[in-house]
């Protein structure tokens, strides 16, 4: 099973940035589409954004539209969540993990199993 490690949370100041990834080993990641996750505490886990495997479109939830980016280097074998303009509401712990793929196009509905998770959290 395709088994995924995410990385570069932290602590950042409300308006700042940065940059999550989601690396994998023994698997090749541009086979399949890639999702990012969160769950902040008490609620429940949300999709955050997806790029699909085919042609590496991309889709978002609407409270990261215009802040936050994905994207995948496959020489790297890692797929990036870049976060701009952060709000304290994007604190949450951070997933990624192989999503469903439907007509080509990502789904942030997730297919594989879940990694450690990576914390964010955005505060003055």
């Amino acid at each position: 099973q395709l088994q995924l490690v995410e990385s570069g949370g932290g602590l950042v100041q409300p308006g700042g940035s940065l940059r999550l990834s989601c690396a994998a080993s023994a698997f090749t990641l541009d086979y399949y589409s890639i999702g990012w996750f969160r769950q902040a505490p008490g609620k429940e886990r949300e999709g955050v954004s997806c790029i699909s495997k085919s042609d590496g479109s991309t889709n978002y939830a609407d409270s990261v539209k215009g802040r936050f980016t994905i994207s995948r280097d496959n020489a790297k074998n890692t797929v990036y969540l870049q976060m701009n303009s952060l709000r304290p509401e994007d604190t949450a712990v951070y997933y990624c993990a192989h999503v469903i793929t439907v007509q080509r196009l990502c789904n942030m509905v997730p297919a594989g199993s879940w990694g450690q998770g990576t914390q964010v959290t955005v505060s003055s």
